[in-house]
């Protein structure tokens, strides 16, 4: 934030606007992490439970085409797709 005015002990701050580099970031991030645990299932599903968590609806949107291609390599990790549906 960027302190625009002070005004008799009142600041006014200009809200930053939203930074769509940093939510990319944060997908790619969670692409990287799940591509390395798709060896443990359980941990594979503890991170897809953080993700839905922290990345935006259409974040989530793309992460499930990413995570259908895993589960087309390892099928064990199909169990996990039930923490991207609504």
């Amino acid at each position: 934030m960027k302190i625009i005015a002070y005004k008799k002990n009142l600041l006014f701050y200009k809200p930053k606007p939203y930074n769509t580099t940093m939510a990319r970031a944060m997908l790619e991030y969670t692409k990287t992490v799940l591509g390395k645990v798709s060896f443990d299932t359980t941990l594979f599903c503890k991170e897809v439970q953080k993700a839905v968590q922290r990345l935006l609806p259409y974040e989530i949107e793309e992460l499930k085409i990413f995570i259908l291609s895993l589960v087309q390599q390892n099928p064990e990790l199909n169990q996990c797709l039930i923490y991207l549906k609504p």
